[in-house]
């Protein structure tokens, strides 16, 4: 299987899992059936190709007054947004929202962290002191 699909897949199960989890610990967001919670995963990772990229460029001054929490205010807006759009899942409000973004943000953050492959060191080039890759001129 190819290693992009593959890639994508767990994006989206990892989106899932934080919409599921922003559901059950909010009283304000929920989500009727497994079926629309696979709508709004797809039409947030929607928005979050099309138009957060739009909405971080034009709001980019904000983002740098505010020191990156303009970046949780758009997560919030997107996922409002979708709760405005897709019949069977309710976001009672703004409120809500945020809270939710925040939930589905720090579940993104500590999964991807997880399943981050461990970066190996640079590794020395053989024999003691010699460098081959060095251009002495």
């Amino acid at each position: 299987m190819n290693n992009a699909f593959v890639n994508l897949l767990l994006r989206w199960l990892i989106l899932a899992l934080g919409v599921l989890l922003a559901e059950k610990l909010l009283p304000g967001i929920s989500c009727d059936s497994g079926l629309t919670l696979v709508v709004v995963v797809l039409l947030l990772s929607l928005f979050n190709v099309v138009l957060k990229p739009l909405l971080l460029l034009f709001t980019l001054p904000f983002i740098i007054l505010t020191m990156g929490l303009g970046i949780w205010l758009i997560n919030a807006v997107l996922l409002y947004g979708v709760g405005k759009l897709v019949d069977g899942f309710h976001v009672a409000g703004f409120g809500s929202a945020l809270v939710g973004a925040l939930i589905v943000s720090v579940t993104n953050m500590i999964i991807n962290r997880l399943l981050a492959s461990p970066t190996k060191p640079p590794t020395r080039p053989p024999g003691p002191g010699k460098r081959d890759d060095v251009i002495d001129v």
